[in-house]
């Protein structure tokens, strides 16, 4: 962890030098300010049609209660009335995708909600666990490119790992977590497609509702400071590790492909 923290500043300190000599200083505006998205499951139909409106200029209808929303595991039934939603809105659209998904069944349901075939339209969001991930991925990969369809692919390495504590709590082990965004990377470099981000549960506290980590949170430890009214959460340690974990993953892949170290990583998105 000491290397990979030095290692991690080190690559800090490249990338502001070379902001620096492109003139983005800490005075910079751009270093004030940021742009900020919300997003959220298309769950309950009538919170969201009271929150959408047609937009003037294009005549396009968007559910401004976020700037995505997705349709879940409960609720994408081709016929159903989620998708039937979704399928009138202008929003970019996420589609939950489990171990339970059928490759051409997939297929149908990205045409429906993107008949045209748009560019930033689709974003399918899998959570299935580390070994199904490995064993179904690469069928709904290879469907959806033999389709010809645009989709952005996303990793939710957090449901597909809950389990329940002896106490009682619902929790996620940590290598577990690790484990599935580990397969997810695998299996698009297997494929030749690319991992387009991952969706995270986190706090920036210093919570114990996830198990395991550098800083091992154990069974015995989640009532401490189990603070979720819901889902359990990755705290900043943990969070802060799988990030180094994701960052050195993704340099090793820039590397692979003959690009230099020098410049900054990509952004990470939690």
């Amino acid at each position: 962890m000491v290397y990979r923290y030095r290692e991690l500043a080190h690559r800090v300190d490249e990338a502001l030098g070379f902001m620096t000599a492109a003139g983005l200083g800490m005075d910079h505006p751009i270093m004030t300010t940021t742009d900020f998205w919300t997003s959220h499951e298309c769950l309950l139909l009538p919170y969201e049609q009271a929150l959408t409106r047609e937009d003037s200029t294009s005549g396009l209808f968007y559910d401004c209660s976020a700037h995505m929303v997705w349709v879940g595991e409960r609720t994408r039934q081709l016929d159903g009335a989620h998708v039937e939603f979704l399928r009138g809105i202008a929003n970019p659209l996420g589609i939950k995708v489990s171990d339970k998904m059928n490759p051409a069944e997939l297929v149908k349901l990205i045409d429906i909600l993107n008949p045209s075939n748009k560019p930033g339209r689709i974003t399918i969001i899998t959570r299935m666990g580390a070994e199904n991930m490995r064993v179904k991925l690469p069928h709904l990969i290879r469907a959806v490119r033999n389709s010809g369809q645009i989709v952005t692919w996303i990793t939710d390495p957090m449901h597909g790992n809950t389990i329940k504590a002896p106490c009682g709590l619902k929790t996620r082990p940590f290598d577990s977590i690790m484990n599935e965004v580990r397969a997810f990377f695998d299996v698009h470099d297997q494929e030749g497609s690319h991992p387009g981000g991952i969706h995270l549960e986190m706090t920036g506290q210093n919570v114990t509702e996830c198990i395991g980590g550098s800083r091992t949170v154990t069974f015995d430890d989640l009532g401490d400071r189990y603070h979720t009214h819901c889902d359990p959460r990755l705290n900043a340690s943990q969070s802060l590790e799988l990030a180094f974990i994701i960052a050195e993953r993704l340099r090793k892949r820039r590397m692979k492909s003959g690009l230099t170290n020098n410049l900054p990583l990509p952004p990470l998105a939690f």
